[in-house]
């Protein structure tokens, strides 16, 4: 499956240079190993999208709901890190 996001310019220019090897997004859709993420630059200035255009591929696809491991005040101050492994 195809499953087209916006993606706006630094974000886009970090995968497209293989810099940026993850991507974190709400969980409000489906996803799943082997489907298809098409990412369109999307302009936040302009408000429309530039006609770049990125396609990769799914790996693995990791969903957190709730809080398992850290208090909510640790939360609100420190936030969350993504780490991508090589």
């Amino acid at each position: 499956m195809k499953i087209e996001k916006k993606c706006w310019p630094d974000s886009f220019n970090k995968i497209l240079s293989g810099e940026k090897t993850y991507e974190l997004r709400l969980g409000d859709f489906e996803c799943k190993s082997g489907d298809v993420l098409v990412l369109k630059e999307w302009d936040p200035e302009t408000k429309d999208y530039t006609g770049r255009v990125i396609e990769k591929k799914v790996g693995h696809v990791g969903m957190v709901s709730g809080n398992l491991y850290w208090k909510q005040e640790d939360i609100e101050k420190y936030g969350f890190q993504i780490i991508s492994l090589r």
